[in-house]
Order: structure tokens, then sequence, then C-alpha cells
């Protein structure tokens, strides 16, 4: 599922896109000269190049500027952690577009958990492998072991105009890893439209379904419509 919001920003308000996608992007869209990634995280930075391909002519990331405080994440929600995000980083590079998402991965049968604090699922200085054994840890001998994938990405553009968008990916926590590939939880999920788990996926097989791929194609094409009304 893709959920994509207006221009002005109301979360209360969501658009839902029609399955499937559509296979390509208006040729006349206006390409992206620079963007600034607010991440430092290599395995999400090398998604979000694979996904955006030609349509960014340069990407920065947060490790080619000086360091700056990290912001508080403290927005109840995946859409509002990405604005923060958004906001505080554009100091970096206000000429550039700048990308900021917020992800996580929410399971039924906790209550949503991990779900925003993913990344801070097993402390401040947890890594990726103790996020995963506390997750199998807590649905250890739980039947309902369904879960999704979420990431809400804000596209801030150099004149103020903004665009959002959500996409989601729905499987299960397997019982245990499967696979090398991918970053994060990854090796753990089972995704349902692929037949296997994120960690057994080729870089294109999870990118074509992935919650990150379908939010930043989804922002492409806000892009792309915009680009279309304003010609017309």
């Amino acid at each position: 599922m893709v959920i994509s919001y207006p221009r002005k920003f109301d979360k209360r308000t969501p658009k839902i896109l029609a399955k499937p996608e559509p296979p390509c992007y208006n040729p006349d869209m206006t390409k992206i000269e620079t963007l600034l990634a607010a991440t430092s995280n290599a395995g999400k930075l090398k998604e979000i190049r694979e996904i955006l391909g030609d349509r960014v002519e340069r990407i920065l990331c947060l490790r080619d500027f000086a360091p700056i405080p990290e912001p508080e994440e403290n927005g109840a929600t995946f859409e509002e952690n990405a604005l923060l995000k958004a906001a505080a980083y554009r100091k970096l590079s206000p000429n550039a577009w700048v990308l900021a998402d917020d992800s996580g991965l929410v399971t039924n049968a906790l209550n949503g958990e991990p779900g925003i604090r993913s990344a801070r699922y097993a402390g401040p200085n947890g890594d990726s492998d103790a996020c995963i054994e506390k997750l199998l840890t807590a649905l250890r001998g739980v039947s309902d072991r369904r879960a999704h994938f979420v990431t809400a990405a804000v596209l801030l553009a150099p004149d103020g105009r903004v665009f959002t968008a959500r996409g989601e990916v729905h499987g299960s926590v397997l019982h245990a890893r499967e696979g090398r590939g991918g970053f994060g939880y990854d090796p753990v999920f089972f995704c349902d439209e692929i037949g296997k788990s994120f960690g057994n996926a080729t870089d294109d097989e999870k990118n074509a379904v992935s919650h990150r791929g379908r939010a930043l194609r989804a922002l492409l094409r806000q892009i792309s419509d915009e680009n279309a009304n304003q010609n017309h």
C-alpha cells in the first residue's frame, strides 16, 4: 500500500493510491540536481540511490557535512519524525532538495512495536543484531507473527514546497534469520509479495516492493504530477 499526502501536509486526510503502481514516471519531470539524503546509514543510502536512479544528478548524505546535533525524534508518528528530521537537516544545504524518512517494523502481536522505536528498540546503543534478538525474544511462542514495514518520507524543495508520502509492505516475522542481505530487520522479515525474506531477496526484488521504494516513487509521481499541472 502507498499513502500519498497532499502538497500541504495534513496527516488526517490521506489519499490512498490505487495499485498496481505505474511502472514509470512522466519523462518531462524535472530532474533533481542536488539531493541531501538526511541519513548516515549506508544501507538506507544505497537503497535511496538505487530507487531514485537517474532522477537525481547528485546525492549527498550527512557524512558529507560537519556533524550537527541530531534532532530529537519525539513525534508520535513516522510522519512527524520524518518532518522533524527534514527541517533540522535543511540548514546543512539550503539550496538542495532535502529527503528525510522515518521507517520501522510494525507487529500485530506487540501492539505495533517496535514501530517508531525500531532503530532504538534495543536501547540507544543497541545495534541491528540486538534489536532483532529483542524482537525474536518478545515473539517467542507467539503464533500471530504478522507485521509490516512502514516508511514515511518527506521531500523539501529549495523553494519551500513540501512533498510527503508513505509506503508499506506486509509480511511476517520469521522465527530466525534467513539470508544475509539488506539491513536492519530484513533477515527476519518474510515478504508476502516476493515469497521470501528480505534477507534472501536481491536488491531489485526488495526495491520493487519495499516500503521505502513505494514511498520514494510516490514522491517522484507527486513532483511529476505537479509539473504537469503547471504546464497546462
